[in-house]
């Protein structure tokens, strides 16, 4: 037989595409269209409901970005369709190739109740099964003009990203509103000859299974009449029944799709807006569940729940009843799918408390899976928190986004830092929106690297970010592709059926310890600085409120504050949403995150004020109240003081250096400050050793061109550090007014930088405050610390602990950790003496070792232009110190003093006794609080913070009845003890019954 293939596959393409697809409706009339536009933000719907609507026409242009248009689309069936499947056909001006990123719109019928999505691959609303002659159509449409911020020309700065620059001009046009027949059996031919279309193209082309489907599309095609598809479908399809009857191999790869639609709760819209993409997205997902039976819907984060319960209820009641019914599936147990590298370690157990017990009090559901498809890298802190919380599987398909290494598994065992392991799967079709096309499934069987061990994976299947989820059609590939010859078999399922049936078959999968660093997107650790200082502060303002809250609670009878805690804490983990804290997100979502923390700022300094006022009682004493979890200057770990210790260390010198610079001296460090105004000499007098590699200067401020190959604001490429100019360059060097501190002002650049070098007093360590009036483009910012340390690795702080890091480059894993996080420090040692790097707001790190010497720098600052084009322009503050000769502890110590400072309040208190201690330092207190349900418990977290075996009696300052261990949602595991014992790093929740209760 002569080798016809590409002829037959080129005409399968066009005779699809120009005949048969266009023939699912084959007649149409117009609707009539009127439009009401809403001026500003978005109204209630029974407003835009009500509104006077002009006529429009198609082909009308309509929505300046970010508004909302109401349409309303009126007509009525004509006589000869009676008994037919009638549908309207709305299309927006959407463009099919930006599908969650345009225009959306959500259908209401006159009664207000949302009907479904319009998307741009979900354009069709069906009026009537079987309809009946001059039967009316009368629907409404709340039509978002979302702008397009990613185009085709991608990275491209925008103006489009904030309300407030974002111009007039309408950026859509209305392309079809329309009244149609649909054509069952022609969109069912349409959907057969999709799939054995796509399955051909990706077998092998001497594959007798390929020949066999292109003789069988062969006689298919010859059967329709192209002036008559819709009389000559149902024969086309027949010759088309062996082919798609034919079963898969026995050893077929198994598939288990997830209806799901991810969309992130912020990136190039504001929050506003994801409320009515998930609006839009669940009516239609709900709509979708009743037409198909054998349908699953999977979503995550428990704040886009609550947002429906709260802005959308009538939709949110169809959610409840989807949920009951087991077929609405609720994943993820986390407030929102968050950054897992930066949220600090409280914030990242409260994820999963706020986002479990929300699931549990809603649906009565306990979610075992923690589902995190697109975050940028995940914490080795991870797998114990994840148990800790009740759940035990993990999902995410981000580490396949790496540019370096490929990750060698795809269900496997992942350990934490404790050694906790949770069952894992990174699904091999590697993207969280599949759409169950032949290339995805067949890439997803090649590329699944657990064959001869495991037989299945997973698919999340739908169009995410407002696209409007899973499709119908997606939906018939599935029944097609469920044993079908040459294909993997796909069945819908839930997750845990997935999680169940996976571990059951590769109970021994292999372990993979530590991090899972995303070899990718490192930039985010420092984009958008005054998000990330927000967020840093807030959660240790949290803290205080917390302990200071309940402490005054259980000491003065004081009212703990447990509706405002909770609202607060939501706030904080909201913005903790993998592209808002990231710095990934556009303008609008920035700004209003920088007045959301200052509000969250406020009210928690209000609670605590009147926590400290009641527990320091009236008068005109000092009373220093200490949060942080060691003591320091004569105040206690977690209480107060009367007033702090006065330090009998020598007072600390500061005199002139012969050339220009400083000298200081307080008997513990001698720091030299030269003409430069940078770090030449810290040395460490009671180890006798220099902390500074020779010849090199400390606290060097140095500026990279920073303009990577894509993504701006996600990515940092190595070769950004090619070219540095360091800023050596002085406008003024000299003492501070009270002679305490060195004050260093450079000009560089569109740009000013102001330092203040302080040797404290009795303490060995250099602190620099620096603030950065900052007006750079494309630029990056990096303070440097050589340091005459010879390690192999650094120790940088994470959530409950730290993780080590190599110095060195020897494999291209190692190599690709050229960007990394730490928490409030980052610690190299050699045996007997290391040096500490601590900071109160910043997360971005780099280590390199040349020789003996270690560097270390921090990052502070960027200026990527997409997709905000003016990010991070103006003030900026961080203080960070350098501590020679600090162990680990010490780093965990000073970590915590420059982020929890004392504070000093009036009042008659001769001190406040803490409510809780513990005797043995390598064991912190991260948590003191009142249990969430109201009971006056009082619940303690600590954690082994230095890597070793513990041993710890924690003593409460009152009457204690019972104690529990419990997990983080304050559940009861088993009867506990106050004295301790620690595995390294392990968490403890402890909840102390006080005695009668």
């Amino acid at each position: 037989m002569h080798n016809d293939r590409t002829i037959t596959e080129a005409r399968l393409k066009r005779v699809l595409e120009e005949r048969i697809r266009p023939a699912v409706h084959p007649e149409s009339v117009p609707l009539e269209v009127s439009v009401w536009h809403a001026p500003g933000e978005p109204v209630p719907v029974a407003e835009g409901l009500a509104a006077p609507r002009t006529p429009v026409a198609v082909g009308t242009e309509w929505g300046p970005a970010w508004g909302t248009s109401w349409f309303t689309v009126s007509g009525a069936v004509p006589d000869a369709w009676a008994g037919r499947t009638v549908e309207a056909l709305l299309d927006l001006g959407f463009d099919e190739n930006m599908t969650g990123f345009q225009c959306e719109g959500l259908v209401y019928r006159p009664d207000g109740s949302p009907v479904k999505g319009l998307n741009p691959r979900n354009q069709w609303v069906r009026i009537a099964e079987r309809a009946t002659g001059g039967e009316p159509v009368l629907l409404h449409i709340e039509a978002a003009a979302n702008p397009v911020i990613l185009d085709y020309r991608p990275f491209v700065p925008t103006e489009l990203g904030d309300r407030e620059t974002a111009g007039d001009a309408p950026r859509y046009r209305l392309t079809r509103m329309d009244l149609a027949v649909f054509d069952r059996t022609v969109w069912e031919l349409v959907q057969d000859l999709d799939v054995l279309g796509q399955l051909m193209h990706e077998l092998p082309v001497d594959s007798p299974r390929r020949w066999e489907i292109l003789r069988a599309v062969e006689r298919a095609l010859d059967a329709v009449d192209l002036q008559d598809v819709g009389g000559t479908a149902e024969r086309a399809r027949e010759r088309l029944a062996d082919v798609l009857a034919a079963p898969a191999h026995a050893s077929a790869h198994r598939i288990s799709a997830v209806g799901h639609a991810h969309i992130d709760t912020a990136w190039l819209w504001p929050l506003r807006e994801t409320v009515r993409k998930v609006a839009r997205t669940t009516a239609n997902m709900t709509a979708l569940l009743e037409d198909e039976p054998d349908f699953v819907y999977a979503m995550s984060q428990a704040q886009q729940f609550a947002w429906i319960k709260e802005h959308r209820p009538e939709v949110y009641a169809r959610v409840k009843k989807a949920v009951a019914e087991g077929r609405f599936v609720p994943v993820g147990g986390m407030w929102v799918e968050s950054d897992t590298n930066m949220p600090g370690s409280e914030a990242l157990a409260r994820q999963f408390t706020h986002g479990k017990r929300f699931f549990l009090e809603e649906f009565g559901i306990e979610t075992e899976e923690v589902w995190l498809p697109d975050s940028f890298g995940y914490s080795a802190a991870l797998p114990q928190l994840v148990r800790l919380a009740g759940a035990k599987w993990f999902l995410t398909q981000k580490i396949s986004w790496s540019q370096t290494n490929t990750f060698p598994h795809h269900t496997f065992w992942w350990e934490g830092l404790d050694g906790t392991r949770v069952f894992t799967h990174f699904p091999p079709i590697d993207t969280y929106n599949s759409q169950l096309s032949g290339r995805e499934l067949a890439h997803a069987t090649r590329n699944f690297r657990e064959k001869g061990g495991a037989t299945r994976s997973l698919a999340p299947t739908g169009w995410g970010d407002g696209g409007g989820g899973t499709t119908r059609e997606m939906l018939a590939r599935a029944k097609r592709l469920a044993d079908l010859e040459g294909s993997a078999r796909v069945v819908f399922e839930k997750p845990s059926v997935f999680f169940e049936k996976a571990h059951a078959e590769y109970a021994d999968a292999p372990v993979w310890a530590g991090e899972l660093y995303l070899e990718l997107h490192r930039a985010t650790l420092t984009s958008q600085a005054r998000t990330k200082q927000g967020n840093r502060r807030s959660e240790h303002l949290l803290r205080e409120a917390e302990l200071w809250a309940a402490t005054a609670a259980v000491r003065t009878g004081a009212p703990y504050p447990y509706e405002a805690l909770d609202r607060l804490w939501k706030t904080v983990l909201l913005h903790q949403f993998h592209d808002i804290l990231p710095g990934t997100s556009i303008a609008w979502v920035h700004r209003e995150a920088a007045r959301t923390y200052a509000e969250v700022a406020a009210e928690l300094e209000s609670l605590i004020a009147d926590a400290l006022g009641a527990l320091a009682g009236d008068g005109e004493a000092t009373v220093v109240f200490n949060a942080a979890p060691h003591a320091r200057g004569g105040v206690p770990a977690l209480g107060a003081a009367a007033s702090a210790e006065r330090s009998t260390a020598p007072a600390t010198t500061v005199e002139p250096r012969e050339g220009g610079g400083f000298v200081l001296d307080n008997g513990l460090l001698t720091v030299v400050v030269d003409e430069r105004g940078l770090l030449v000499s810290v040395h460490d007098r009671r180890a006798g050793r220099e902390t500074l590699a020779p010849g090199a200067a400390g606290n060097l401020l140095q500026l990279h061109q920073d303009f990577p190959n894509m993504w701006d604001a996600w990515d940092v490429d190595r070769f950004y550090r090619n070219t540095v100019t360091d800023l050596t360059d002085i406008d003024t060097l000299d003492l501070t007014d009270d002679g305490a501190a060195v004050l260093v002002v450079r000009t560089f650049g569109s740009s000013r930088v102001e330092q203040r070098i302080t040797l404290p007093r009795g303490e060995c360590r250099v602190e620099v405050e620096t603030e950065v009036d900052w007006h750079e483009t494309e630029k990056f910012l990096k303070a440097a610390f050589p340091l005459d340390v010879h390690t192999d690795r650094v120790a940088a702080e994470t959530q409950f602990g730290h993780l080590h890091r190599p110095t060195h480059t020897n494999t291209s894993w190692d190599a690709a950790k050229f960007e990394a996080c730490a928490h409030r420090f980052v610690h190299v040692e050699e045996p007997g003496w290391g040096v500490a790097l601590v900071d109160d707001s910043t997360y971005g790190y780099d280590v390199t070792r040349t020789g003996t010497t270690t560097t270390l720098r921090l990052s502070l600052l960027r200026a990527p232009r997409f997709p905000d084009p003016r990010t991070d322009q103006g003030v900026h503050r961080f203080r960070y110190a350098l501590v020679p000769g600090a162990s680990v502890g010490d780093a965990v110590r000073e970590g915590y003093r420059i982020n929890l400072p004392e504070r000093r309040v009036p009042g008659a208190a001769d001190g406040v006794a803490p409510l809780v201690s513990v005797d043995d330092d390598a064991v912190v207190v991260s948590a003191v609080k009142l249990a969430d349900d109201g009971s006056g418990d009082v619940v303690v977290r600590v954690y082994e913070s230095l890597g070793g075996r513990a041993k710890a009696c924690l003593t409460a300052g009152f009457d204690v009845g019972e104690v529990a261990v419990c997990d983080l949602l304050e559940r009861p595991l088993a009867a506990g003890s106050l004295s301790l014992s620690l595995r390294p790093f392990e968490i403890v929740t402890l909840r102390l019954s006080p005695s009668g209760a």
